[in-house]
C-alpha cells in the first residue's frame, strides 16, 4: 500500500514536473529564440553574425544602431505589450467568470482608441502629455458599459461577448466619426488604430514599462483573491473574501494594462484569450502559476505576431501586428464557441436572450402601420427639400409624381429612394437575423456580413484599382455572402446553435475588420475616402442601386413575412420547437439566409452600415410586440424612416460638407442603445 501512494506522488510529481518544463523552460526558450529572430528582420534582414556582433560587441555602425534603437526597441515593446494583454485577460475572464472575457472582446481597447482620437481632435497637447489618463478613462468606460449591457453578474459569456461587440461597434463608429471630419488632426492614427509595433527609439517602452509592471506586481500579490473569485460569491464571502473590492481591483489592474497597451501601439486583440487558454489547456487554473505563465506565453505571442508580419514584407507589405492578432485569435475564439456551446446551453439562464420588454400601452398594429407609413412619406418629402439647393414642398411633390425638375429626379430622388430601400432591407435583416439566433441585439454587423461586404469591396478596389465601379456592389455582395457561408459551416454541426452563431460572427467580423485595417494601409487610399464608403454612405447614388434594392427588397420581403408563424416557434426554445414539429435547422438557415442576402444587397449599394437592423427592430416589437409578421413590416418602415432622416442629416449638418449616413445612424442611435442596456439590464 506505502509503495502504490509512493507511486502516485512520484508520478505526480513528475508530471508537475513535466508540465513546468514545458510552460516555463519551453516558454523561455522559444522567447529567446523569437527575440534573436526579431532582431533579423526590419526593411532589410541581417545576418546572425551581424546581430551577435551588434548585441556583444557593439560599435559605431549603422548597423548596430538600427538592432539596440529601433529593433530591439520593437520587440521588448512586444514583449511587454503581450505580457500585459494577456494579464488583463487573465483578470477579466476571472472577474466576470467568462473565458471569452479580454481587452478586445470587453471593448476596453475600442474605449481606449475613442478617448485617444478625440483628444487627438479637441486637447491635443493633453494626447501628448496624458495618452495613459486618456487611454485608462476610456477603456474603463467601455467596460463598464459592456459590463453593464450584459446584464452585470447574471451575464452569461455570450452576452458579455456580444455586449463587448456592440459597444465596439459603437465606439468604433465615433473614431471614424473624427477621423473623417478631422484627417489632418487624426492624420497617422489610423495605422496606429491597427495596432502597430513600430518603435523608432526607446521611449515607448519607457513610458509604458513602469505602469506594465506595476499592474502586473499587484495581479500577482492578488493571486489568493483571484483564485476565491471563480468560487460562488456565498462560498468566497464565507471564507473571508471581499468580493466587490476584489473585483473592482482586479478590474481597474485589467484596465490599467491594457490602456498602457493601447497608449503606446494601439489596440491590439485576442493576446488575452490565446495566451491564457493556452495555459489552461496545459492543467494551470490556480492564479499563482497563471499569471506568470501568461506573462511569458502572452510576450511570446505577440513577438511571433510581429515576426509573422514582417514577414510578409517584400511581398504585400508589412502587416499591422493587430491584424495578425486577429487572424490567429479568431480560431480560439471559434473553438471555445464550440466547446462551451453545450454549457451555456445547459445553464440556467444561459440562453443568449437579452428580453428588453415591450410598452405597455400600445396602438393597435392597422393604428401604427399607418402612422408610420404617414411619417415615412413625411420624411421623404422633407429629404427632397433637404440639400445645398432648396426646393419647395409643391416642387419635392411633383417629383415624386414624377413630374418634377430632372436634375432632382436624376439626383436627389435616386439618392433618398436608395436609403429608403436599404434602410427597409437591413431593419428587415435585423429582425430575421434575431428571430433566428433568439437575441434581439443581434444585427448584420454583428454575425460578419457587414464586415465581409467590405472587405470584398476594398479587395475589388485594391487587386483591380483601374476596373468599373459598377462591380462594386458585386464585389461586396460576394463577401458578405462569404463572411455568412463561413459563419454557418462553422456553426452548423452544433445545429446552428444560437450561441454559435454569434460567437463565430464575432470571431469572423474581427478578421474581416483587421484586414479593411490592412487594405486601406497598403492601398495607399487616403483614409477619408475609404472611411467614407466602410461608413456606409448614400452620396451619388444612381437609379441602378435603386432597381437593385427593390428587386430584392420585392423577392425577400414576402419570403421573410412568409416564414413568420415558424419563426415564432424558434422564441419557445430548441426543445420546445422541435416538440411543436418545426423543422429547426432549416427554419433557422431559411431565415438568416433572408437576412443575409438583404444586409448583402444593402452594404453593396450604400455601404457598411450598421445599427439599422439592430435599432429599428428593437423599436417595432416593444411598439408591436413579437408577432414576427407584424415586426417585419414595421421594421420595414422605421428602419427606412431612419436612414432617410440620417442621409438629410448628414447633408446639412456640416454643409456643404456631408457626413456619411452609417455615422450618422450610429450617432443618434447610441442614446436609444444606451436606453436598451439599462432596460434589458433591468429585466
Amino acid at each position: 500500500m506505502k509503495r502504490t501512494v509512493n507511486s502516485a506522488s512520484l508520478s505526480r510529481f513528475r508530471t508537475g514536473w513535466t508540465k513546468s518544463g514545458i510552460v516555463f523552460g519551453g516558454g523561455f526558450a522559444l522567447l529567446f529564440v523569437l527575440l534573436f529572430v526579431s532582431l533579423t528582420y526590419g526593411q532589410s534582414n541581417m545576418s546572425v553574425h551581424m546581430v551577435l556582433e551588434a548585441l556583444f560587441a557593439r560599435e559605431d555602425k549603422l548597423e548596430h544602431h538600427i538592432v539596440w534603437e529601433m529593433r530591439m526597441p520593437r520587440a521588448a515593446m512586444a514583449m511587454l505589450a503581450g505580457s500585459a494583454l494577456a494579464v488583463a485577460g487573465v483578470l477579466l475572464q476571472t472577474i466576470t467568470r467568462n473565458p471569452l472575457a479580454s481587452a478586445g472582446t470587453f471593448g476596453i481597447n475600442a474605449g481606449a482608441y475613442f478617448v485617444v482620437v478625440l483628444a487627438a481632435v479637441f486637447l491635443p497637447a493633453l494626447k501628448t502629455e496624458m495618452p495613459l489618463l486618456l487611454a485608462f478613462i476610456g477603456g474603463a468606460s467601455a467596460a463598464v458599459m459592456a459590463y453593464v449591457l450584459a446584464g452585470g453578474k447574471r451575464s452569461t459569456p455570450v452576452r458579455m461577448a456580444l455586449a463587448g461587440m456592440i459597444v465596439t461597434l459603437v465606439l468604433s463608429s465615433f473614431t471614424s466619426t473624427m477621423q473623417l471630419l478631422y484627417e489632418d488632426e487624426t492624420n497617422g492614427l489610423f495605422i496606429w488604430g491597427s495596432g502597430s509595433l513600430i518603435q523608432n527609439d526607446w521611449t515607448g517602452v519607457q513610458y509604458s514599462w513602469m505602469w506594465i509592471a506595476g499592474g502586473l506586481l499587484v495581479a500577482l500579490v492578488m493571486t489568493r483573491a483571484l483564485d476565491m473569485l471563480e468560487l460562488s460569491e456565498e462560498t468566497a464571502q464565507s471564507l473571508g473574501q471581499r468580493v466587490d473590492r476584489a473585483r473592482i481591483v482586479a478590474l481597474l489592474i485589467a484596465v490599467l494594462l491594457a490602456a498602457a497597451t493601447v497608449s503606446v501601439v494601439g489596440p491590439i486583440g485576442f493576446i488575452g484569450l490565446i495566451a491564457p487558454h493556452l495555459i489552461r489547456l496545459i492543467g494551470y487554473y490556480r492564479h499563482r502559476v497563471l499569471l506568470p505563465a501568461s506573462v511569458l506565453w502572452g510576450a511570446n505571442v505577440l513577438l511571433l505576431a510581429d515576426i509573422v508580419s514582417q514577414m510578409f514584407r517584400s511581398t504585400i507589405g508589412e502587416l499591422p501586428a493587430g491584424v495578425v492578432t486577429a487572424i490567429l485569435g479568431a480560431p480560439w475564439l471559434i473553438w471555445l464557441a464550440l466547446r462551451g456551446a453545450r454549457e451555456e446551453a445547459a445553464t440556467p439562464g444561459g440562453s443568449t436572450s437579452m428580453s428588453i420588454g415591450i410598452l405597455r400601452k400600445r396602438l393597435s398594429y392597422p393604428v401604427l402601420l399607418m402612422l408610420a407609413t404617414g411619417l415615412l412619406l413625411m420624411c421623404l418629402i422633407g429629404a427632397l427639400l433637404l440639400g445645398s439647393v432648396q426646393v419647395p414642398v409643391s416642387e419635392a411633390i411633383a417629383v415624386l409624381l414624377g413630374q418634377g425638375d430632372n436634375v432632382l429626379l436624376e439626383l436627389r430622388l435616386p439618392r433618398v429612394m436608395a436609403a429608403l430601400l436599404a434602410g427597409a432591407a437591413l431593419a428587415v435583416a435585423g429582425a430575421t437575423i434575431q428571430g433566428a439566433v433568439r437575441n434581439p441585439l443581434a444585427d448584420p454587423s454583428i454575425i460578419g456580413v457587414t464586415s465581409g461586404a467590405g472587405v470584398g469591396a476594398l479587395i475589388w478596389l485594391v487587386a483591380i484599382p483601374s476596373a468599373s465601379a459598377a462591380f462594386l456592389p458585386l464585389a461586396a455582395m460576394a463577401g458578405a455572402i462569404v463572411s455568412a457561408v463561413i459563419v454557418y459551416a462553422l456553426a452548423w454541426r452544433r445545429g446552428l446553435h444560437p450561441t454559435i452563431l454569434i460567437l463565430v460572427g464575432i470571431a469572423v467580423t474581427a478578421v474581416n475588420s483587421a484586414i479593411v485595417h490592412f487594405l486601406v494601409i497598403q492601398s495607399g487610399m487616403s483614409a477619408a475616402p475609404a472611411l467614407a464608403w466602410l461608413a456606409g454612405t448614400t452620396y451619388a447614388r444612381e437609379w441602378s442601386e435603386v432597381i437593385q434594392l427593390a428587386i430584392f427588397l420585392a423577392v425577400l420581403l414576402p419570403a421573410a413575412w412568409l416564414l413568420g408563424r415558424r419563426v415564432d416557434l424558434l422564441a419557445f426554445g430548441d426543445q420546445t420547437s422541435v416538440g411543436l414539429g418545426l423543422k429547426l435547422q432549416r427554419t433557422r438557415l431559411y431565415t438568416a439566409g433572408i437576412g443575409v442576402i438583404l444586409s448583402a444587397v444593402a452594404v453593396s449599394a450604400v455601404g457598411t452600415i450598421g445599427f439599422i437592423g439592430l435599432l429599428a427592430p428593437h423599436a417595432a416589437r416593444m411598439a408591436a410586440g413579437n408577432n414576427h409578421r407584424r415586426l417585419v413590416l414595421l421594421s420595414a418602415i422605421l428602419g427606412a424612416i431612419m436612414l432617410i432622416i440620417a442621409d438629410a442629416i448628414g447633408r446639412v449638418a456640416l454643409a456643404p460638407k456631408q457626413i456619411p449616413a452609417g455615422l450618422v445612424v450610429a450617432l443618434i442611435g447610441t442614446p436609444y442603445l444606451l436606453m436598451l442596456m439599462f432596460r434589458s439590464r433591468a429585466r
